[in-house]
């Protein structure tokens, strides 16, 4: 079953004018990832906010401070998954371009760390970033692996840490002091999807295949509670990050003959799945994440992907926003960019504000208040956004 678009929409009680949160189309098919709706826990739809009180990474255009001013990033630069660290790199890399042509005296430099989404790898690279003293806060670390991996010694030493793409929701119960979530975290984007597909959707079996990632498992385990009923555990499934023939699980799916897959995990791995599953002749609409949500899912599964359902708590672009960063970066907005700016730009505006050191921009993040292009930001004492939404996309 496919949820048709005009359906969606009619539900959302929006306009039939569809963003794209992902732009790019697979394998010469003209595809891409279009966003429906911004739902709630219930999966109920919510109006979305509007941007025009944004905040500006350009400020006044005033700003003093130190030429070796700068702001790290660490992500997946490369490696299987790498296009969802590109993504935030580049949404960081515009909102310091806008901020430094409109600051001519406060120059701040962005310096990107690739950690290939690793969480080993990042153990190695996130002691660099903290031993630089000119970083007065990281965007990042992207993944939530990497950041369960890394986030006591960011905490320790004092490092401001805003991630806008770190999901697992144990990360703000570790008491960590400098960790800040831009982005609903996975026990709200499990029961909003879950609700919303055995709601709006009309799905009754549902089969949950999970990889085994940080990221995947808890997202799984949220999306299942939420299902109740719904979620079939007798073709519930699990595979491993790195695999390419999932040959025994769609066997599985097919014998199961549900009316939707939730694939809980990355692209580099959703890609293959939901190819293998067209190809055995599983009709079963595929829906996934914001692992997935990303142009790379739609160019590696081609057609396969047609009608797929992806959600992410990370918001479509702004056409103004789009039009910016396609002019710097030479592509549309992916997964996270937008957040990824929206970070930044609270950074900036901390450095504007002549807070430099560490400690200070610590302290203006904590006492943050403020809309963004994504969303309101404003954090509880765990790092927690005090409001967060998740949006529904497909592949059309």
């Amino acid at each position: 079953m496919v949820i048709g678009a005009a359906a969606v929409l009619a539900v959302a009680g929006c306009s039939s004018k569809s963003t794209s949160n992902s732009a790019g189309g697979g394998s010469g098919t003209g595809l891409s990832i279009k966003s429906l709706v911004q739902i709630d826990s219930q999966g109920k739809a919510v109006t979305q906010t509007g941007t025009a009180q944004a905040a500006d990474p350009a400020g006044d255009g005033k700003a003093k401070c130190a030429p070796t001013t700068a702001i790290a990033m660490a992500g997946a630069l490369t490696g299987a998954n790498s296009a969802l660290g590109i993504n935030i790199e580049d949404g960081v890399k515009l909102a310091v371009q806008q901020h430094n042509k409109a600051n001519p005296d406060c120059q701040v430099q962005l310096k990107p760390f690739d950690t290939e989404g690793d969480p080993q790898k990042a153990s190695q690279v996130i002691p660099t970033v903290i031993s630089d003293q000119s970083v007065t806060a990281l965007i990042g670390p992207a993944f939530s692996g990497e950041t369960k991996a890394t986030g006591q010694i960011i905490s320790d030493a004092g490092l401001p840490a805003l991630t806008s793409s770190a999901t697992n929701a144990s990360l703000t119960k570790n008491g960590w002091k400098t960790f800040f979530r831009g982005l609903a975290n996975d026990d709200l984007q499990g029961p909003s999807v879950a609700h919303y597909l055995t709601g709006a959707g009309g799905f009754k079996k549902i089969c949950v295949v999970q990889d085994d990632s940080d990221y995947g498992v808890g997202l799984a385990k949220s999306v299942i509670a939420a299902l109740g009923s719904s979620a079939d555990e007798s073709c519930a499934a699990q595979v491993k990050t790195g695999d390419k023939d999932f040959s025994a699980t769609v066997s599985k799916l097919s014998s199961a003959k549900p009316d939707a897959i939730f694939y809980s995990g990355y692209y580099a791995e959703a890609a293959p799945l939901v190819e293998q599953l067209h190809s055995a002749g599983v009709s079963a609409t595929f829906v996934s994440d914001d692992g997935t949500n990303d142009p790379q899912f739609v160019k590696q599964a081609g057609d396969s992907s047609k009608g797929a359902l992806l959600s992410c708590p990370c918001g479509p672009a702004p056409d103004t926003f789009a039009t910016a960063y396609k002019a710097l970066n030479n592509q549309e907005p992916g997964v996270y960019s937008v957040e990824a700016y929206d970070l930044t730009t609270i950074v900036l505006k901390a450095i504007d504000a002549g807070k430099v050191t560490r400690p200070e921009v610590l302290d203006y993040v904590r006492n943050y208040d403020g809309q963004g292009l994504a969303r309101h930001y404003k954090w509880d004492s765990t790092g927690e956004l005090s409001n967060a939404l998740i949006w529904m996309y497909q592949v059309k």
